[in-house]
């Protein structure tokens, strides 16, 4: 498709991308069927990702498009082009908070407004609860759209306050952060060698003073969603390309229809040891970013299917796994002896939902209990159709040139930058999350909120200490030896100056992945004159001295991170967390956010899915899957909030 346009609606500070789904053609009619199917289940887990996120983000978005709809409301005013936008971020982060930062959006228009068009749409189409009125679901509301004090941030991370209490995330209710870390330490059994991941598919609710989990499963909370997930997974079941396939699918309908912990690590330990076909999806309760304890699992789902022609770079570092392995700058006693199940493909995704959607990772390593990586391995995708998107999006627009520090360097980068962004995603993923082991007995939660920006820096230190080494080009993963050094130069700027543009004036880090990044560059500038910034022209550049002395700052970073996971160091890994990766230059920040507003960019990014649509035969079976790509991203979102309303 020669005139594919990746540029698509921008607002706020968002740019919506489309992504291509290469050779989706060259796919066979049940592969096609199949990647259909698990669409329909991706998409189905939407409104559980919304509730997820805070209690009240579904009842929020029905009333907002139920007013955005009604075309007899007045569309050209100021209020109305002000929830209008409110409301596209509200899609867009899945809530009223901000995907990456957290932080409550401040609407635009007034409350006084929000009231009066409440009372203009027809009542039939609010989310009114049993004999609620109008005036009482406003009032119920407006405080936590209008009050900046009332519930203002989804996730806080911020040392010395209780993290739940002052988190609006709805995976708790009702109960203190010491309260759950006492009540999921007296569940674990030390001489349980396959631990399950406690709390990951629960609510935990405070109920006539008793502590008790709500099950998330079909017949429990979100039971409707999962019933409708379960049911496009049977359809899945039905044309997988193969048994084992049918098997993982099956299986992950048996956790889905249980909430059985113990399930859901079969389930993960079939679906990591499916190697065959081209198809592959992940659907589920994944990643824990979204709980500032990091136990519970956010909503997502993925379908996706082998890029065959970049594939050989990823399962080229997966087969040398053991090679990295041996060759860590770690302690040996936090290696391990043997590597088991590693593998690697670069695949094109094909449908994004929950939260992969509409802001996705470029790169997934699963699955995340540490004891299935050390007994059966990992599983890695690095995602091209998302990364070549970006890179369309990126080419010209100025930033590289406003920030690098000379010509020569620029050049570098525009030639080795790509390439080497792609490999250290693989190595981050397939290589980083699958290395080290920890110590007999330590938690897998030992280091609590700071956990999930320890393991993300590791990852990133595993990464980029090999990806200078001579073995990259030996591989052919790099063309040459210096190519390297682009990614040294991109990562640093990024975590010392750049990521900054994503930060609000006045607040500090709080994302895990900026803390991880942050961390590693504050650090290596803090204990090195092999990185400096320098002020040319009133502006401040990232100086790289010596290329080779921060690759050894990153092998003794990598060496001292791996310890504090291995042992569960909580101490060492908050003294870590809190002076490097957290606090934030207030006059380096505002020279950043100054230069950057210069150039006119929207400094995050998301994406808008392709519309699959089954072409049937004159028996009404299918017999093929086109794809839509024009659908506008206010189209997609009201589409999906009617063709996937599941609890509300």
């Amino acid at each position: 498709m020669a005139d594919f346009q990746y540029l698509d609606e921008r607002f706020a500070d968002l740019q919506m991308l489309r992504y291509q789904l290469k050779a989706f053609e060259r796919l066979s009619l049940q592969q096609k069927t199949l990647v259909y199917y698990l669409s329909k289940a991706a998409l189905f887990g939407r409104d559980i990702t919304f509730d997820q996120y805070g209690r009240y983000n579904l009842r929020i978005r029905k009333s907002l498009e139920a007013v955005y709809t009604d075309l007899c409301i007045d569309h050209d005013t100021d209020d109305f082009k002000a929830l209008e936008v409110y409301l596209k971020r509200l899609w867009f982060s899945n809530g009223i908070y901000h995907h990456y930062g957290s932080e409550k959006f401040s609407p635009g228009f007034s409350e006084a407004y929000f009231r009066q068009v409440m009372h203009h749409v027809d009542a039939r189409r609010l989310p009114l609860g049993d004999g609620q009125t109008v005036d009482e679901l406003c009032n119920e509301l407006c405080p936590v759209i209008f009050d900046p004090t009332v519930l203002p941030k989804r996730v806080n991370k911020a040392a010395g306050d209780d993290l739940l209490l002052t988190s609006a995330c709805n995976f708790y209710d009702g109960v203190t952060q010491t309260e759950a870390e006492t009540y999921y330490a007296a569940q674990k059994d030390v001489n349980d060698e396959n631990p399950p991941s406690y709390g990951l598919n629960t609510t935990l609710v405070k109920c006539g003073g008793q502590i008790v989990e709500e099950v998330w499963s079909t017949k429990g909370r979100y039971g409707n969603a999962l019933r409708h997930i379960v049911y496009w997974l049977h359809k899945a079941a039905g044309v997988a390309e193969n048994d084992m396939q049918r098997e993982v699918i099956g299986k992950l309908i048996d956790f889905y229809e249980t909430g059985n912990l113990r399930l859901f690590d079969d389930y993960c330990i079939l679906w990591l040891k499916c190697l065959e076909g081209k198809v592959d999806f992940i659907n589920g309760f994944i990643e824990v970013y979204g709980d500032p304890l990091g136990l519970k699992g956010s909503w997502e789902g993925l379908v996706e299917y082998i890029d065959e022609e970049t594939t050989h770079r990823t399962q080229t570092v997966a087969r040398n796994a053991q090679w990295f392995e041996d060759h860590s700058p770690i302690d040996p006693r936090f290696r391990k002896s043997v590597v088991k199940g590693v593998s690697a493909n670069v695949i094109c995704a094909a449908m994004l939902g929950g939260e992969e959607y509409p802001a996705t990772a470029i790169g997934i390593n699963l699955p995340n209990a540490e004891w299935i990586r050390a007994r059966y391995g990992s599983k890695s995708i690095t995602i091209s159709n998302i990364t070549d998107a970006y890179n369309k999006a990126a080419s010209g627009n100025g930033f590289k040139e406003e920030f690098v520090i000379d010509g020569n360097t620029l050049d570098m980068i525009n030639k080795y930058g790509d390439t080497c962004d792609n490999l250290h995603t693989d190595l981050h993923e397939c290589v980083g999350h699958g290395s080290g082991q920890m110590l007999p007995g330590v938690s897998t939660d030992a280091l609590k909120a700071y956990g999930n920006t320890i393991e993300e820096a590791r990852a990133d230190l595993f990464g980029l200490y090999y990806i200078a080494d001579s073995k990259m080009v030996e591989l052919g993963l790099l063309p040459d030896k210096e190519a390297y050094k682009a990614q040294y130069y991109s990562y640093m700027m990024n975590g010392l100056m750049t990521q900054l543009i994503r930060i609000t004036p006045g607040n500090k880090i709080e994302e895990a992945h900026m803390r991880n990044r942050a961390l590693i560059a504050h650090w290596c500038l803090d204990n090195s004159t092999a990185v400096a910034l320098i002020r040319r022209d009133d502006k401040t550049y990232l100086q790289i001295n010596d290329y080779s002395a921060l690759r050894q700052l990153f092998a003794q970073l990598l060496a001292e991170i791996q310890r504090i996971k291995s042992e569960g160091d909580y101490e060492a890994a908050r003294q870590l967390v809190e002076r490097y990766a957290v606090e934030v230059d207030a006059d380096l920040h505002a020279e950043v956010l100054k230069r950057y507003q210069r150039l006119n960019l929207a400094p995050y990014k998301g994406f808008i899915n392709p519309q699959m649509l089954p072409v049937l035969d004159a028996e009404g079976q299918i017999a093929d899957i086109q794809l839509n790509y024009s659908e506008s991203y206010a189209h997609q979102m009201l589409r999906y909030s009617t063709e996937y309303a599941t609890l509300i």
